[in-house]
């Protein structure tokens, strides 16, 4: 069997050239990413579903691929794989032990690029938050600290790559899905931009193109290769992007001429940012500078808190959406959604239509700004997060507003509570440990999270960058720049059973 220390010495590329030589088999590879999530899981709990008799028959196929034979886990949300139990972080599916009839074209295009899927990762009801605590599922730890968030809503993918039983999975961002646990875990993580990777068939363009599906990983040239493998165009898309004259993998061997970055260090919403999360970007401009790029203070002028208030309006009215497609689905009552989950969609349910379409119309200006900033600087810098990862619970739903919202939820709108300024304090709320990350979902721009900073007490800090439209090769060769000045592959927690 393939022990563990020689497993995490590779990349997914890595393991992939070892069983393309002979040097071990699909089997052994899976043999030792089962026995790593046997030994951490307990403590973590990163995966909601195993997949064994499925990744059995794979490992024992003959498949293809860049990644062929390598150990992969795919998402418990809008990463649907055929007669397998989904969830999405929901009680109301779990009970019903739903189960997708069809592959997501995501799901598809990860199986072509030769991994075996062997699990489904944990994640917060539909995605909704920046932490990993689905009372359907149970909370998901960080490995680097087990008291602590590993982020979300990809929390399960990232916790499980970080923890060694994968070199990537699975993962997505409506809001940060994909960039904050990558920074909470120390890892690397890229969102492409909307329509570069598809996501149907039943969701092309998924809340008007901002979320978007690819992995977290522990390289960058595993990202690279990963999006060589899924992007393209998928019947149905708004948008068929031109294909970029070079592959992506090819593309980080050479790095980027010298940029001129902007560093936007203030949160959008006004509301603190940590010592820890400015000692990051320090590092960060410092390692910048001499890589010979030039970085300097700027900020898209935009209205940053207007826009985290968008943002949440997108979400409480799908949300809405999802309730009601479910319950109409599953004949499950209120009792099979969090509490949290019903005041937003109670919110959703309250705005108009007209105010809906004027919401999206701002994301106009959205664009044009960040546009006109980026005619001046070749790309956006801030912190991933405004804190370390909180620990778990921080953020649950005090018992007087839990007490407070029941009632409310029992009333035909919620017109007072918008009217009453709760959707800024609800911004404020969710929103001051992670404002930075919106901005790239809503203009539709690629944007990457990089590990280059550890708090002092011992918890990753990531930096983001923000790319103009069809910026994914220009963020990928700056990111394998920036891996092979300030290595963090083999920088790893330290975990037991």
């Amino acid at each position: 069997m393939m022990r563990h220390d020689e497993y995490i010495e590779h990349d997914a590329l890595g393991i992939a050239q070892r069983i393309a030589d002979r040097e071990i088999t699909p089997a052994e590879a899976l043999a030792a990413a089962r026995a790593r999530l046997t030994q951490v899981d307990g403590r973590l709990n990163s995966v909601v579903h195993q997949m064994d008799d499925i990744a059995d028959e794979r490992a024992g196929a003959t498949v293809t691929g860049a990644f062929a034979g390598v150990p992969f886990l795919i998402k418990d949300l809008f990463q649907d794989y055929a007669g397998v139990p989904t969830t999405y972080g929901n009680a109301a599916l779990k009970r019903a032990a739903f189960c997708p009839t069809e592959h997501a074209e995501i799901v598809k295009r990860f199986m072509a690029s030769g991994v075996n899927i062997f699990g489904k990762t944990n994640t917060p009801e539909f995605g909704a938050k920046a932490i990993t605590e689905p009372v359907a599922n149970g909370s998901t730890r960080n490995p680097w600290n087990s008291e602590h968030t590993p982020g979300g809503s990809s929390g399960g993918s990232a916790a499980a790559v970080a923890a060694g039983v994968v070199p990537m999975a699975g993962a997505n961002d409506g809001g940060g899905s994909i960039r904050i646990p990558a920074a909470c875990c120390g890892l690397f993580g890229l969102k492409p931009g909307r329509a570069r990777v598809p996501a149907g068939p039943h969701r092309t363009d998924q809340a008007h193109g901002i979320s978007v599906d690819h992995v977290v990983t522990r390289s960058v040239r595993d990202s690279a290769a990963m999006l060589d493998a899924t992007a393209g165009y998928e019947p149905g898309a708004i948008v068929k992007l031109q294909t970029p004259e070079t592959s992506y993998l090819q593309a980080i061997e050479r790095p980027p001429e010298p940029l001129r970055i902007g560093v936007m260090e203030a949160s959008p919403l006004g509301t603190p940012v940590s010592n820890e999360a400015h000692a990051a970007i320090r590092t960060t401009t410092a390692l910048l500078a001499d890589l010979g790029h030039h970085a300097e203070p700027a900020a898209p002028a935009l209205d940053g808190a207007q826009l985290c208030r968008d943002f949440l309006m997108v979400w409480f009215v799908h949300m809405a959406s999802a309730v009601d497609e479910i319950r109409a689905q599953t004949g499950c009552g209120a009792d099979g959604f969090e509490l949290d989950t019903r005041a937003l969609a109670h919110l959703g349910r309250s705005y108009s239509a007209v105010e809906y379409t004027v919401m999206l119309e701002r994301w106009q200006g959205y664009r044009q700004a960040l546009a006109a900033f980026h005619r001046r600087y070749d790309l956006l810098l801030t912190p991933t997060l405004a804190s370390p990862p909180v620990k778990i619970g921080a953020l649950e739903t005090p018992i007087w507003q839990q007490r407070l919202l029941r009632p409310l939820l029992r009333l035909p709108s919620a017109r007072a509570l918008i009217k009453s300024g709760m959707v800024d304090q609800l911004a404020n709320e969710n929103l001051q440990h992670v404002p930075f990350t919106q901005l790239a979902n809503l203009t539709g721009v690629p944007a990457m999270s990089v590990p280059l900073s550890m708090t002092p007490g011992g918890l990753p800090m990531g930096s983001q960058f923000v790319a103009p439209p069809g910026g994914e090769t220009l963020l990928l060769r700056l990111a394998a720049q920036l891996e092979h000045a300030a290595p963090w592959f083999d920088r790893l927690p330290t975990l037991s059973s």
